[in-house]
């Protein structure tokens, strides 16, 4: 399949994987629309990563009903439209809540979820960048957002190992798995270009890259 016959491309991981940056890039590359998760609209993120325990369940209500506001309008795509490019996977907000709250706020959770019955299509590809905690910590630090700056690596430790649980099951849409230690989609256009081969070479429902491993 070219890549541009992809209507609904997904680009997932973990916090500081890059999955944003090579939303945009791709974005750019086929003239698509965009569609970015929103953390600095969330009054409860900077509070949640100073102390989790504690605002954790209203700083996952509002990215719930902030995400199912966003894709309302992806519930039918239109073909004749321009494609959508996003950074993030409606599927994945229980991977988040279940790794931060307690189980009395994730059955709370779960119950608000059932009655939101929030809906998306099924992506055309999602693209999963994975990187070690290490390398995600740097990768933080570096771009320097304010409110990042209380990510611990233990929490980083346990979201990517939430990540490659929840993609290790996944079978909703066809996957590409990237190790991106030693890519730089962004800055280096060989590593843009590569994976854009490697995208319209796959031939099965889920495919790995893995360069330089």
């Amino acid at each position: 399949m070219k890549l541009g016959e992809y209507r609904y491309i997904v680009v997932e991981g973990p916090i500081g994987v890059g999955k944003t940056s090579l939303a945009r890039r791709l974005a750019g590359h086929l003239g698509s629309e965009l569609l970015l998760e929103k953390p600095g609209e969330n009054p409860f993120l900077a509070k949640f990563y100073d102390d989790i325990p504690r605002h954790a369940l209203p700083t996952q209500l509002f990215f719930l009903f902030q995400r199912a506001n966003q894709l309302q309008g992806l519930a039918q795509i239109d073909m004749f439209a321009k494609p959508t490019i996003s950074d993030f996977l409606l599927d994945k907000d229980p991977l988040f809540a279940k790794l931060t709250l307690s189980d009395a706020e994730y059955d709370l959770y779960r119950k608000i979820y059932q009655h939101l019955q929030p809906e998306a299509p099924s992506p055309d590809l999602v693209i999963y960048l994975q990187a070690s905690p290490a390398t995600l910590i740097e990768r933080v630090k570096r771009r320097g957002s304010a409110f990042e700056n209380s990510i611990t690596s233990e929490y980083l430790y346990r979201l990517t190992e939430s990540y490659t649980r929840f993609f290790h099951q996944y079978e909703d849409a066809p996957l590409m798995i990237i190790n991106s230690e030693n890519l730089n989609f962004v800055d280096r256009q060989a590593d843009f270009d590569l994976l854009l081969r490697q995208v319209e070479q796959m031939r099965g429902p889920r495919e790995y890259f893995n360069l330089g491993i």
